[in-house]
């Protein structure tokens, strides 16, 4: 089984998906930085989160192709 994620990161990353999906890949970093310019997030754990659960969505999506 892998790490369950809160329901406000899976809210938070899908929404941005949603407004940006040109801006987010399937690399954490490049998530990090997009995350800088798109986003106001208070702390870094939890913007590492997001970015890293947009990174996984990114990651499904291209292996169900």
């Amino acid at each position: 089984m892998g790490r369950i994620r809160q329901k406000y990161i899976k809210r938070s990353a899908r929404l941005l998906l949603e407004k940006y999906p040109d801006k987010f890949t399937g690399d954490y970093e490049q998530n990090r930085n997009a995350l800088d310019g798109v986003a106001t997030i208070g702390s870094k754990p939890l913007k590492n989160k997001i970015a890293g659960y947009i990174t996984t969505l990114l990651k499904q999506k291209i292996e169900e192709r």
